[in-house]
């Protein structure tokens, strides 16, 4: 996946300015696509350059312009497209993992905090996905498709966050097996 479809997608919901798309995407698919500002900016502008995204200026009192984007026919067409392209292959890479493979090298007590730390950020990860606000029926603007679609990537990031937390304690049990 590239932002430019995950940007696609988003202004195939509704017109954003690049601030709404930060917004919305930290709140909505942070949890497995992200996107720091200068690179949504330099993509919406790239979008807008080839034809797939227009872009609008709102004249506001007291506060900059602010300029919102949306998918022109072009746009959804290419998003359209890449939906139903191929899957390719994605290398994987996965640091905590490069670490842990290595982590022999450390003394007992430095893998603990390894695996503490990893537990840590992990939990964090979690607390933030259930906090994501999920509501109890379909919302007006939205199809029961979408909404089912979007909670199912929404349980994918919770199953994956709890499946590490658990694979994290049995590591941690195997290796206190170790040490008696």
């Amino acid at each position: 996946m590239s932002l430019r479809h995950a940007i696609l997608g988003l202004l195939s919901i509704r017109p954003m300015s690049g601030y709404d798309l930060k917004k919305t995407i930290d709140e909505s698919v942070g949890h497995f696509w992200t996107a720091d500002q200068s690179q949504i900016y330099r993509t919406l502008t790239g979008l807008v350059d080839e034809g797939m995204a227009s872009r609008e200026t709102v004249v506001q009192s007291g506060r900059p312009n602010q300029h919102v984007h949306g998918a022109t026919e072009l746009g959804l067409a290419e998003l359209d497209r890449w939906l139903a392209s191929p899957m390719e292959p994605q290398p994987t890479r996965e640091p905590f993992l490069a670490r842990l493979f290595f982590a022999d090298r450390m003394p007992a007590h430095e893998i603990r905090k390894l695996l503490h730390a990893r537990r840590h950020d992990v939990t964090l990860q979690l607390a933030a996905l259930e906090m994501i606000a999920v509501p109890a029926a379909v919302p007006e603007n939205v199809t029961e498709t979408e909404f089912v679609l979007r909670m199912a990537t929404l349980a994918n990031g919770i199953a994956h966050a709890r499946a590490e937390l658990d694979w994290l304690e049995s590591i941690e049990r195997q290796l206190g097996e170790l040490a008696s």
